[in-house]
């Protein structure tokens, strides 16, 4: 089968299979799955564009997607003015307190000579600077954690569209991505790893502890939709959607009449409102995954689309070529860490609630691994693909799985401890089934799904 119509046949797979979800369960939760498949797939062009394109095992997605979440926190929600006025001044003298340190160190990195003086100069503006800071930071962080804790306790965000904090969640992103890159690109592959991984870890547990920033495990919900999306209640009292929702469902409704034809309609409204609020998602999340899979295949198509796949398959050659291997590497992280922080902000918007403690490296990193795997790293729409897929099995596995270890049981004695264990166990049967299905994708085409080589000289 060729690459074109493989790749027509695997989105027509998972277009047909998301409408049997919906005949057969709810549209609803297919609805839902198709917004998190697209939101998952931007992820994994993120990654694709770091492992795919260069090579670099960045296993901290985790990080980067919480920091777009984080994002959407402090651009959408209002400013908590009680938190301002109780520790907003010093805690803007602890920042300037810590920029005029980091501009010291810096100057007597740079202008002094290297030695004992240098070395002893350094770490005293680092102590130093260090309990200034504190001085000005720990009043201003317990005044503000302790305005009103129960409802607010942190100074909240700018009050502005959250639609903007896709962009700024990909800024935070890619800064975060600079400065580790700064110190850890130049590591081997699985350093770089481990690097990621702690460092992700080290974020979340920020977010999860400094309550004024984001309420930390007491979380932040409520946050506003974009403008394009309507919430539910308001659409339930809309006369015009009420009368779309009449029109639409005429011939249900003709068959039924008084109270009952009444509370048919009322039942209807209110899963339709749902569904309309689902679909107005979609097109915005729809619109986003357009765009930077087109930019994304316009890169890897230009020079230095070719120039950075040189450098991943040869760093020794591409840098005798003239070729600043580091740079490039630092702006493929870059670039990559920033469209999985505006996925990051899109899933926030999308469940309208931040929490810390929802960031976990099973869903966050390794799933969106297995997406690019599984899909065909190198290959932007084997990413897109693969993100469906993955998650697509991965919702369903947690309904399917349990089913299928009751079958599989069902001819052991009820009494049999064997029985009890594996029913006990059906929980992991998700995983079990993501295993399997790697591993049959990669023993059969090892190259994933859609396999890079599919386009030679227009790679898609």
């Amino acid at each position: 089968m060729s690459l074109p119509l493989r790749a027509f046949s695997g989105f027509a797979i998972i277009a047909i299979l998301l409408v049997l979800v919906g005949i057969t369960q709810s549209w609803n939760v297919a609805l839902a799955m198709a917004n998190l498949g697209i939101i998952s797939a931007i992820m994994a062009l993120g990654v694709n564009i770091q492992w795919g394109y260069a090579g670099l095992f960045n296993v901290g997605i985790m990080g980067f997607a919480a920091l777009g979440g984080m994002a959407a926190v402090l651009v959408s929600r209002d400013p908590v003015a009680t938190a301002w006025a109780a520790g907003g001044a010093n805690l803007g003298l602890a920042l300037v307190v810590f920029a005029a340190v980091v501009a010291l160190v810096t100057y007597l990195v740079r202008t002094m000579k290297k030695g004992v003086a240098k070395n002893l100069s350094v770490t005293l503006a680092i102590i130093i600077g260090y309990f200034a800071i504190r001085y000005f930071y720990d009043p201003a962080v317990n005044a503000i954690e302790a305005d009103d804790p129960a409802s607010s306790g942190f100074l909240g965000g700018l009050g502005l569209p959250i639609t903007l904090s896709w962009f700024v969640g990909g800024v935070f992103a890619a800064g975060a991505a600079w400065l580790i890159g700064k110190v850890a690109l130049g590591l081997r592959s699985d350093y770089l790893a481990i690097a990621t991984l702690g460092i992700s870890e080290i974020l979340i547990a920020m977010m999860k502890n400094e309550d004024w920033l984001t309420r930390g495990v007491k979380n932040v919900t409520g946050l506003d939709r974009p403008v394009t999306v309507p919430y539910e209640v308001d659409l339930q009292v809309s006369d015009t959607f009420i009368g779309w929702v009449e029109w639409w469902n005429a011939s249900a409704l003709s068959a039924v009449s008084g109270d009952e034809r009444i509370a048919l309609l009322k039942n209807l409204v209110i899963e339709q409102s749902s569904i309309f609020v689902k679909l107005s998602y979609m097109s915005l999340f729809l619109a986003v995954l357009l765009v930077i899979l087109a930019l994304c295949v316009f890169a890897l198509a230009s020079p230095w689309g070719r120039m950075v796949r040189a450098i991943r398959d040869n760093e020794v050659s591409a840098a005798a070529m003239g070729k600043n291997v580091k740079r490039r590497h630092l702006q493929i992280f870059v670039l990559g860490s920033a469209v999985v922080g505006i996925a990051g902000a899109m899933l926030t918007t999308l469940d309208g609630a931040f929490f810390p403690t929802s960031y976990q490296p099973l869903r966050y990193t390794f799933l969106i691994w297995v997406m690019v795997i599984v899909g065909g790293s190198g290959n932007n729409l084997g990413s897109v693909l693969g993100a469906f897929l993955i998650w697509f099995i991965w919702i369903q596995a947690e309904y399917v799985g349990p089913l299928a270890m009751e079958w599989a049981v069902s001819s052991l004695d009820p009494a049999s401890p064997i029985r009890a264990h594996l029913l006990d166990s059906a929980q992991h049967m998700r995983l079990f089934i993501m295993g399997i299905v790697m591993l049959t994708v990669m023993r059969f085409s090892p190259g994933g799904l859609l396999p890079e080589r599919l386009a030679l000289h227009k790679r898609v």
